[in-house]
């Protein structure tokens, strides 16, 4: 006998591949923070348009001396500490998501500039950055889908 799907268990289906999707996003700006830390080289893909310490060494990877990656670790760590805490915190349960989306929504924005520096501007592309920007694509169109969600569920 199966069980039909309810809205409870596609929102959490839902939860449950952002908070993977935070995991992953985590581990990747983890790695981007030590080689900025640490000043090491990446592991990259070489060749073609890929040459990861172009990318990693510009300009445009510190904003007022805060590597980008560091930003982008916050940035997950804090994503992943709402999710965590929208059920358990008033505040959250009342705000949690629209919180998450004006936060996904500037990183998402963030990170389409940075495609863009890598395109452009760089001329070269870090695997690494492009799995963030990927990463961030797919959780911000998730915490959107979940946003709508639930304010066509007040109606």
């Amino acid at each position: 006998m199966t069980v039909a799907p309810t809205k409870a268990t596609g929102t959490d289906m839902i939860k449950r591949i952002a908070l993977v999707l935070i995991v992953i996003g985590i581990f990747v700006t983890t790695y981007l923070s030590y080689l900025k830390f640490s000043q090491s080289a990446a592991v990259c893909v070489e060749g073609a348009a890929f040459n990861c310490e172009v990318v990693l060494n510009s300009i445009y990877s510190e904003i007022f001396d805060i590597p980008i990656a560091y930003l982008g670790l916050l940035m997950y760590l804090t994503l992943g500490a709402l999710f965590l805490l929208e059920n358990r915190v008033g505040f959250l349960q009342e705000y949690g998501k629209i919180l998450m989306f004006g936060i996904a929504l500037f990183a998402w924005v963030f990170s389409m500039y940075l495609v863009y520096l890598q395109v452009a501007v760089l001329q070269a592309l870090c695997p690494w950055c492009l799995t963030h920007e990927t990463v961030m694509t797919i959780l911000f169109g998730l915490i959107t889908y979940r946003l709508f969600r639930s304010l066509q569920d007040e109606e």
